[in-house]
């Protein structure tokens, strides 16, 4: 666990933050100008979810009804992790009567990369992509350029512009394959990148500030296919 120094937060609302949706497991607490984070890779989300949930909080003295809002990766990703994620913040949020901030996962992995221009695509399973393209603003938060979209690597959606870095496991997964459907709009991308807990902070700043927080129902999953339950063959 380590504790780092964000400049780029105005350290106002106390949040805590969590995404599950991808092999990727990981916490973050933003709290008097720091963040303190935990982060594992292994599909054991279930086993230790909360008590990395519990030890951030005790490591900072904090108990949850101190906390101001629970944001977390809402999606697209793992279905076993997303309702993994969403079922811990629904739960802690109703107990605690928190609102909750629903974070795009491909918006916080574009986030956490140094480029400003990113083409994210985690891994779907089926020869398919969560694709996404994102830009940063002035304020260096990640915006989305289109719709997300779960697609094929050939078909996916191309930016206008030149300059794109790539980021994601479908890269890992099809990084071949999306080079060459890329082309020259691609830079360069980058090997086992993740969303992760500590980068929905800024995008969740953002947000509270401008009173986007909402009940802990809200709390959903976005799978962006309609059957989450397709069974994998082999």
């Amino acid at each position: 666990m380590n504790k780092i120094k964000n400049k780029d937060i105005q350290a106002v609302p106390t949040l805590l933050s969590l995404d599950t949706s991808t092999e990727a497991c990981s916490v973050a607490l933003q709290y008097q100008g720091q963040v303190t984070e935990a982060f594992e890779t292994g599909i054991r989300h279930s086993e230790i979810i909360l008590s990395m949930i519990e030890k951030i909080l005790i490591d900072n003295g904090l108990v949850v009804s101190q906390l101001d809002c629970i944001t977390f990766g809402r999606g697209p990703g793992m279905f076993t992790g997303l309702r993994i994620g969403a079922g811990v913040v629904q739960g802690i949020a109703f107990a605690a009567d928190l609102p909750v901030l629903p974070v795009s996962s491909l918006a916080i992995l574009a986030q956490g990369q140094k480029s400003n221009k990113v083409m994210t695509a985690l891994d779907a399973r089926m020869n398919q992509v969560y694709w996404g393209l994102f830009e940063k603003d002035n304020q260096g938060l990640a915006r989305p350029c289109i719709d997300e979209q779960v697609i094929s690597p050939e078909a996916i959606q191309l930016p206008e512009s030149l300059g794109w870095s790539g980021a994601g496991s479908g890269w890992d997964q099809y990084g071949d394959m999306l080079v060459r459907v890329t082309g020259t709009h691609l830079d360069n991308w980058q090997a086992n990148q993740f969303p992760c807990a500590r980068h929905i902070l800024p995008i969740a700043n953002a947000l509270y500030n401008s009173g986007k927080q909402v009940d802990a129902d809200q709390a959903i999953p976005v799978y962006l296919r309609d059957n989450v339950a397709v069974k994998r063959s082999g």
